[in-house]
């Protein structure tokens, strides 16, 4: 009872120190939380990795909204939004974005920009709705043929992270509901050691989060299935920004130094470029000082992709008229 209410009170603490932007919007049966800044149109709508919350875009979003209308939000689970339908499939949360921006009044058109699993996500809401998309940027995003093609270490450790997500997710009524964790990255903060807690903690410390989270990793092939037969997005504007340096180093011990040049040979050269071919207006522009989190890295390389589609998707637009 003392650490359910311990944790209780440094959640409600947290999140009065670090309020999350934006607000509650029903996406059907739960909330979802929503930020939209800025004016004009296409409105952009940013989807992040996994594991990755709203406050991810908080680099790139406050530049995009100085010309555009821009979203960010938390998937279902995550942050501050309720928790959501299982399994956490591409499809479902495609399904549970357009219901978000139809409730919250964001029309469309839409510029779609997904970061690594967030990928998967904005190709089905392009399949599902394509009359809303206008165009699309793809960042260091996976491929569904990166399961056949990498290198098997790189399953192994994928595998592993499943394992160790799931154990998290098992166990949070424990270690995140009854303040274990909360604790322990407390006393960390206070000898000063890395892993303690900032000012997004309070955002991941939550059972709902963890459960989430260890669904889309469990779900991810499935979603790579969806994502594969939701095909490509035809003639729409599309930027494909690749990562050119992997600074992963849980990867490179895992994978060891051959192993580890493969999967960024395989990754940069093939299965980057599947995904330019996903369009017959595809782009690539690689980033060559950024490592996979292009949106903490190098949120500028971001912000000129949004600009350049959003100015192609304009000019075709003028076009047909």
């Amino acid at each position: 009872m003392l650490g359910a209410s311990y944790q209780a009170i440094g959640t409600y603490f947290d999140a009065e120190r670090s309020p999350e932007a934006g607000r509650l919007v029903s996406a059907g049966a739960y909330r979802l939380e929503l930020n939209c800044t800025g004016r004009g149109s296409p409105t952009v709508i940013l989807e992040a990795g996994l594991g990755d919350l709203g406050v991810k875009w908080k680099r790139v979003q406050p530049e995009i909204a100085k010309h555009s209308r821009v979203c960010s939000y938390d998937r279902a689970g995550y942050g501050g939004s309720d928790p959501g339908t299982m399994p956490r499939t591409s499809r479902q949360i495609a399904t549970e974005l357009h219901a978000l921006l139809q409730n919250a009044g964001e029309k469309p058109p839409f510029v779609l920009v997904g970061h690594s699993f967030g990928g998967y996500n904005v190709r089905l809401y392009d399949s599902q709705y394509p009359n809303q998309v206008v165009g699309v940027v793809l960042v260091d995003s996976t491929q569904e043929d990166q399961y056949a093609l990498l290198p098997p270490g790189w399953k192994e450790i994928g595998a592993e992270q499943l394992r160790r997500y799931q154990n998290q997710a098992r166990w949070a009524p424990l270690f995140i509901d009854l303040g274990v964790a909360r604790a322990i990255l407390r006393v960390r903060t206070l000898r000063g050691s890395s892993g303690g807690l900032n000012e997004d903690s309070y955002l991941i410390l939550q059972s709902k989060y963890l459960k989430a989270r260890a669904s889309e990793l469990e779900s991810i092939e499935t979603s790579a299935q969806q994502a594969h037969a939701a095909e490509g997005v035809g003639d729409k504007p599309l930027i494909v920004l690749t990562a050119a340096k992997n600074s992963d180093e849980i990867l490179r011990r895992g994978l060891g130094e051959r192993d580890f040049d493969a999967f960024q040979r395989i990754w940069v050269d093939d299965l980057q470029m599947r995904l330019v071919r996903l369009s017959t207006r595809g782009e690539r522009i690689i980033v060559p000082d950024s490592g996979h989190d292009i949106p903490s890295e190098r949120p500028d390389a971001i912000v000129s992709a949004v600009e350049k589609v959003q100015r192609a998707a304009a000019l075709a637009v003028q076009s047909k008229f």
